[in-house]
């Protein structure tokens, strides 16, 4: 059974940070692209940042600079640094697996407040 845990959302105030984690089970997690996305009520799930399985990381423009990605293949876990945090980055915010199959995560609710 795969499972994608994500934790370490919170009510923050701009400017802050926030680390968040994605614990996987039941995948090979060493063969999957890793990928943090994030939804707000009424819009598009949007892509944040990804990580190949060779370490090489992407993100989305309105991140850049403020957000790393990172994964620990030995812990099975993907991390989603968040700095210099902005009201804009409120949302939900999913860890997604992706090898033969894509998997989802439950979601981490991030509130950033002015």
């Amino acid at each position: 059974q795969v499972q994608l845990v994500e934790s370490g959302g919170g009510l923050v105030q701009a400017g802050e940070s926030l680390r968040l984690s994605c614990a996987a089970s039941g995948i090979i997690f060493s063969l999957n692209v890793m990928r943090w996305y994030r939804q707000t009520p009424g819009k598009q799930r949007e892509l944040v940042a990804s990580i190949t399985r060779g370490g090489s990381t992407n993100y989305a423009d309105s991140v850049k600079g403020r957000f790393t990605i990172s994964r620990d293949n030995a812990k099975n876990t993907v991390y989603l640094q968040m700095n210099s945090l902005k009201p804009e980055d409120t949302a939900v915010y999913y860890c997604n697996a992706e090898w033969t199959i894509s998997h989802w995560g439950q979601g981490t609710q991030v509130t950033v407040s002015s």
